[in-house]
């Protein structure tokens, strides 16, 4: 559903990639309700006393085995309250320890049915239905985050996925790799199955792939002279007709080089500066990666 101010103006941009309080407030507030309602008794079932019949979620079970899966989420302490989730503030927590709480109570939610009432024990036995309670969580999630312009999406397989700004989405996204070199297909693949990873250091690794590709890229046409491929690829880039921007491809070719030899992309030497920030990375690899698609279209 649409809220009305987003029907009005529009949805906000989903540019933010650290998750905040607010949003982790509503999270909290999704898992503590899939508690109270039964949901995660899907997966980790509290059953009747008086047989095997689901009643309701087994909260110990949820929480030990989140923190299994999860380790680097805050101790639990005997001293917490049921729930501790929702003592734990975006001070104790990582955007990456959030998202990965998403994902587990997908994978351990079902949405409870209702079957027979147990008049001693005033409950109801249930049943699950796991696919809808997967889909309504989910919608519950990417509605906190579209509203929040959160850049981080929930699929409908569990995974999380990070949101490209929309100018790049079909360029990068939505595109299969087919070059004829299969080893370029490959680090081409791995450079965007990274890039759009979650975690900033997964992302801060898709530059290397990435600049291998460049590499490669330059051989392809000319396995012996790196510099004639190069000549060649950007001839046939321009076009005969584009001199003065035959001449801005290479001087970008030229720099995108020089940056994956003086920044530490390719190589690890003590004089390879790190980039600080992973809006630069974003930025490099939007670039490069431009280039690189561009080159790929008018081959």
């Amino acid at each position: 559903m649409l809220y009305f101010s987003e029907q009005e103006k529009g949805k906000a941009p989903r540019e933010k990639e650290e998750i905040n309080e607010t949003v982790w407030r509503g999270i909290q507030g999704l898992i503590t309700t899939g508690v109270l309602n039964g949901s995660f008794g899907a997966k980790y079932p509290l059953t009747c006393p008086d047989g095997t019949a689901v009643v309701d979620t087994d909260v110990e079970t949820f929480k030990k085995v989140m923190a299994a899966d999860i380790p680097e989420l805050p101790e639990y302490s005997k001293y917490e309250p049921q729930y501790p989730w929702e003592n734990w503030t975006t001070d104790d927590l990582t955007t990456t320890n959030i998202l990965e709480i998403v994902q587990f109570c997908w994978k351990s939610i079902g949405k409870p049915i209702q079957k027979e009432y147990h008049d001693y024990f005033r409950h109801y036995h249930l049943e699950f239905e796991e696919e809808e309670g997967r889909d309504a969580f989910r919608e519950s999630v990417e509605t906190i985050f579209r509203r929040n312009g959160i850049a981080y999406e929930l699929t409908d397989e569990g995974r999380i996925k990070r949101l490209v700004p929309l100018v790049f989405s079909e360029a990068l996204v939505d595109t299969y790799f087919n070059t004829g070199d299969r080893e370029l297909d490959r680090l081409l693949s791995r450079a965007k199955k990274k890039f759009i990873d979650p975690d900033p250091d997964t992302r801060r690794e898709a530059l290397e792939p990435l600049w291998d590709a460049w590499e490669r890229l330059k051989t392809i046409d000319d396995q012996d002279n790196k510099r004639l491929g190069i000549t060649e690829i950007l001839n046939a880039t321009a076009g005969s007709e584009s001199s003065k921007f035959r001449g801005a491809l290479d001087e970008e070719a030229t720099t995108l080089t020089e940056i994956g030899n003086s920044l530490r992309i390719r190589h690890s030497e003590t004089n390879q500066e790190q980039l600080a920030k992973s809006e630069h990375v974003d930025y490099l690899f939007y670039r490069l990666y431009s280039l690189i698609h561009l080159i790929l279209r008018l081959r």
